[in-house]
């Protein structure tokens, strides 16, 4: 996602377990809503638009399928159910209604997170495919022709592999806006993809052999510490010469 903060929306009615997601969630970075009933879910849905919402299935009053079928009518926000009902059925109920994962108590912090991440990736992946992407893309020296598949630095075409002419092509889409380590593997080798992360990071130092006048000293492509990597923004590259 973008460097912005993710807003993540908890609707549980139990103090106890919400509270230290909530303040776990937070660490990580996420801004945070809680509501312990549907009603109030519902009413935070509405004015604040959360980016995710984790939704506990026994609620008082309006249960969450309930819930959930509610929200489907008012919101495309992904939802990740969270129950402590650990019945087949009960888990295809919530993913045909509109749920996006299960997760069935008691779960470990560190698996919520990892799939509150994925969902989020996959979320943000699906939406930017189903928009329009640019055909041609200039920033400072370098030129993306996306239809051509050629890459150009000062005019002079760059002999770049499908998978580094995939990643600029990621990077560049969207220059200005860091990208994350693990979106950027799903982007280029595929969410099912297995292997080392590390490749990631090889690939980025080939680009920045063929980018960069001076590849130990990037203003290109650069790293964004602990979390991925950013194409300079065209102001940001206006600023440098």
């Amino acid at each position: 996602m973008t460097t912005d903060k993710i807003t993540l929306l908890l609707i549980e009615d139990d103090h106890m377990i919400a509270e230290p997601l909530l303040f776990g969630l937070e660490g990580e970075g996420f801004r945070t809503l809680y509501a312990s009933n549907g009603h109030e879910g519902l009413a935070l849905i509405r004015e604040e638009k959360p980016d995710l919402i984790l939704l506990d299935v026994m609620l008082p009053g309006i249960d969450g399928f309930q819930l959930l079928r509610q929200i489907r009518r008012e919101s495309v926000a992904p939802v990740i159910m969270v129950t402590a009902r650990d019945q087949e059925m009960d888990r295809v109920m919530g993913l045909e209604s509109g749920a996006d994962d299960y997760i069935v108590k008691p779960f470990s912090f560190r698996e919520l997170l990892a799939r509150v991440r994925a969902t989020l990736r996959r979320i943000q992946i699906e939406r930017q495919n189903a928009a329009p992407q640019p055909k041609q893309i200039e920033i400072g020296p370098i030129s993306l022709d996306v239809e051509a598949h050629l890459a150009r630095r000062n005019g002079k075409p760059l002999d770049l592999t499908e998978k580094e002419f995939a990643l600029l092509e990621a990077l560049m889409t969207r220059a200005g806006s860091a990208v994350h380590r693990h979106q950027l593997l799903d982007l280029v080798w595929g969410e099912g993809w297995i292997g080392s992360p590390r490749t990631l990071d090889v690939h980025i130092r080939w680009l920045r052999e063929k980018l960069e006048e001076n590849p130990s000293k990037p203003k290109l492509i650069l790293t964004v510490r602990g979390y991925g990597y950013r194409f300079a923004s065209p102001d940001e590259l206006a600023q440098t010469t």
